[in-house]
């Protein structure tokens, strides 16, 4: 595994705008700044994507994630709202392979951020969807 951005960040190799920081979890501004106030949330631990955490790190990094977006929230009276965005692989959008948390505060309709999907409800039936929940929630019970 070669080491990401967030690594060195990490180690303070790089320098980054950090937010908040404990013994588990760094946030810092994304520098992409899609908005103003856009931070990361990510584990100091390397864990590439969702699928690479355990319940305890999920536990300690998602607990952190109110307190983050509430102080961003606040640090401009002009955010209506947060979009909280987690890319996991290169399908979903996710360009650097360190486990991170975008929290992407929200001005208005017009700002430069925006997700869009397709309400493709009406090509499947009842019998579909009870087939997809159960083979995901017996999946889940052999996790």
């Amino acid at each position: 595994m070669s080491e990401t951005i967030f690594e060195k960040i990490i180690k303070k190799e790089i320098p980054a705008y950090v937010v908040y920081e404990d013994d588990v979890v760094l946030a810092f501004l994304d520098i992409s700044q899609v908005t103003p106030g856009h931070t990361l949330v990510l584990p100091k631990k390397h864990v590439a994507d969702i699928f690479d955490y355990d319940g305890d790190l999920a536990a300690t990094v998602f607990s952190r994630i109110p307190k983050i977006a509430r102080a961003i929230r606040t640090f401009d009276p002009a955010i209506k709202g947060l979009n909280i965005l987690c890319n996991n692989g290169a399908l979903a959008y996710q360009s650097v392979f360190h486990s991170h948390i975008h929290l992407i505060p929200r001005y208005t309709e017009d700002d430069s951020f925006g997700l869009k999907w397709a309400d493709n409800s009406a090509d499947y039936t009842p019998e579909q969807y009870e087939a997809i929940a159960a083979k995901i929630a017996e999946k889940i019970e052999e996790d």
